[in-house]
């Protein structure tokens, strides 16, 4: 069993964060060199320049912690270790490519299946979130505490469009303002924070993408599960969670009731 605690891992997660933000400015809005992956989803030379510096820093300091990321293939031997680094080099990578500044860098720490640490980190924000188990939530250092909205009636729903079609709620499309933001881990951020009531996402979502905002989310407070309202685990086979639905308590309970048949 690993000797260092949640805190001291989310110590080394953020000293991670900044140094991919550092080296995702030196590209962001200077036309940075882009490749079209086998999913058709691009990735540009700051995503493969990040995740190469980060698992050599952050495995030369946990040298016993296995590794997940969106821009390196898969080994199967991480499923043997204790403790996995899951993570996204960045987030919204169409959203970089575009010179928007709501991209973001998305690392997690997994135990046994669960998150015990994790950041979200916005560097054009200047917006770093993070998460360790039982040691709350933070943004920049503040507490921060998920939305006590407990009515779908005035709620804001982080989502796409495709999101919000009738096939996804057998109970009614709820009565919520839907609202968007790139990247899947800055909207579960912002849930954490309480700037938004909730976010749900019913495709097939990787384990990276959703790590970091789910220990934030946990740790403020809010509820979040699978998009069928089932405990999301980590570091599995196939790093895929059957969506994300997420929500202060009681509008996630209201939530979950639509998307079940009577």
């Amino acid at each position: 069993m690993p000797e260092t605690t949640p805190a001291e891992d989310l110590d080394l997660l953020i000293a991670a964060a900044r140094t991919a933000g550092t080296i995702a400015q030196q590209h962001f809005r200077a036309n940075p060199e882009i490749w079209q992956k086998g999913d058709e989803s691009p990735v540009t030379e700051a995503d493969i320049a990040i995740d190469r510096v980060l698992r050599t820093d952050l495995l030369a300091a946990r040298p016993g912690y296995g590794w997940l990321s969106e821009e390196t293939e898969d080994d199967a031997e991480r499923l043997d270790d204790d403790r996995v680094f899951i993570l996204d080099p960045i987030d919204g990578t169409r959203a970089f490519i575009d010179g928007q500044d709501s991209y973001a860098h998305a690392l997690a720490v997994a135990e046994h299946g669960r998150v015990i640490a994790g950041v979200v980190y916005l560097p054009e924000k200047d917006k770093l979130y993070a998460a360790a188990r039982d040691l709350g939530a933070t943004l920049n250092g503040q507490p921060i505490r998920a939305s006590a909205q407990r009515s779908e009636a005035g709620a804001q729903l982080l989502a796409t469009k495709p999101t919000m079609k009738e096939a996804h709620w057998p109970g009614g499309i709820p009565p919520v303002k839907r609202v968007y933001r790139p990247s899947l881990a800055y909207r579960m951020a912002l849930v954490a924070e309480g700037h938004f009531d909730g976010m749900a996402t019913f495709r097939p979502t990787w384990e990276w993408d959703i790590a970091a905002g789910a220990i934030l989310i946990e740790e403020s407070g809010g509820i979040v599960t699978d998009g069928h309202g089932r405990d999301l685990r980590f570091n599995r086979r196939h790093p895929q969670a059957d969506g994300v639905l997420t929500a202060s308590p009681g509008l996630h309970a209201a939530l979950l009731g639509r998307r079940r048949t009577a």
